[in-house]
């Protein structure tokens, strides 16, 4: 997800989508350690997602 999208959404929303994003990682490292994994791209991309919503939802802590 691109970080101007991110900026965009209210704290509520990004905190679902920093759910949403970090049952997927856990599922993708599941299916990445039973060897079930097909697209290992989404890995790398996916924790970059979380870490750009945690740092939006900072940013907007402190700028409240």
């Amino acid at each position: 997800m691109k970080t101007k999208e991110l900026r965009d959404l209210s704290p509520a929303e990004l905190n679902e989508k920093l759910v949403e994003s970090k049952k997927e990682f856990f599922t993708l490292r599941f299916q990445h350690t039973t060897a079930q994994l097909e697209k290992t791209h989404r890995l790398p991309e996916v924790k970059k997602d979380i870490a750009r919503i945690k740092t939006i939802l900072k940013e907007k802590e402190a700028g409240a």
